[in-house]
């Protein structure tokens, strides 16, 4: 069982928590100290029935995804679903969706009125954002979850297709099956980054003695990836062998890419770079593909 929602604004008087169970979101509006306010209401009614509503479904939104008439009934787990569904070729469940989606659903509430000037809405790390025309929000990409230090920025205007950024690696708080350090994906939302991000990341592997794996359901028994083996240590690698891995990612993230699925990924192992698509980032040491 989870503690009860907790919402509060930060210190600095700007900023909303919001946190139950595995949700924890930090979000800010932009606009007049009144739209402001009637917005982090809004957000805040909205946020209080996701996770419940989301456990009604749980047992259905961890298996692979399929047949299209097992259609989820919640906002979030639809989100969950239709972003997931275009890559239903391959393992994934609509739980590889799920922070994205809550960001995206938060977002829709906080900025039903339209009367803001931007706002973004950050689900450990997981962001949906909003801006009005003339608008622009600069967020910052982290290469290593051990590490948090911004090692790129990007700059996104308000006639820029992209309106989600996430993060997936064996380092984060899900599971991977890859060893993506990281991997950052901007995409139409927050919930078709986060999807393709876990699989970008999923993608990013090799066979290794340095590399560690263990079965999902070891460690966590409710796992939707079930008895796939999971990252749980990368160790020393050659050079060789990160340019393999991170190629592996590339084509995956090209194959989104050429069906619109994202607008850039940016992936990163062992200090190496490779990005794909056009991605509005400085202060990378990499390679665009």
């Amino acid at each position: 069982m989870f503690d009860g929602a907790q919402v509060c604004m930060l210190p600095d008087g700007k900023r909303l928590h919001l946190c139950e169970g595995p949700i924890d979101i930090i979000l800010e509006a932009f606009g007049p100290p009144s739209e402001i306010t009637a917005a982090y209401k809004r957000a805040e009614v909205c946020f209080l029935d996701i996770l419940s509503t989301l456990v009604g479904e749980l047992s259905d939104l961890r298996k692979q995804i399929g047949d299209p008439e097992c259609y989820p009934v919640g906002p979030v787990a639809r989100r969950m679903f239709n972003a997931c569904w275009p890559h239903r070729k391959c393992f994934v469940t609509p739980m590889a969706a799920v922070a994205g989606s809550v960001a995206d659903e938060v977002l829709t509430s906080l900025s039903a009125s339209k009367c803001l000037s931007k706002a973004y809405i950050n689900n450990g790390g997981d962001i949906a954002f909003y801006l009005a025309k003339g608008e622009s929000l600069t967020a910052g990409i982290v290469g290593d979850y051990h590490l948090p230090q911004i090692n790129a920025t990007c700059a996104f205007t308000s006639d820029s297709p992209v309106r989600g950024i996430a993060t997936s690696g064996w380092k984060g708080r899900s599971f991977s099956l890859g060893i993506a350090d990281t991997v950052s994906v901007l995409a139409e939302n927050a919930a078709k980054a986060d999807v393709a991000a876990t699989l970008i990341a999923n993608a990013v592997d090799v066979d290794h003695p340095s590399v560690s794996r263990v079965c999902a359901r070891e460690l966590d028994p409710d796992s939707d990836l079930e008895n796939r083996a999971v990252t749980t240590g990368v160790g020393k690698l050659e050079p060789e062998v990160v340019e393999e891995a991170l190629n592996q990612g590339v084509k995956t993230a090209k194959i989104m890419l050429a069906s619109g699925l994202i607008h850039a990924a940016v992936l990163i192992l062992n200090n190496k770079y490779k990005m794909v698509g056009d991605m509005p980032a400085g202060l990378l040491a990499g390679e665009k593909q």
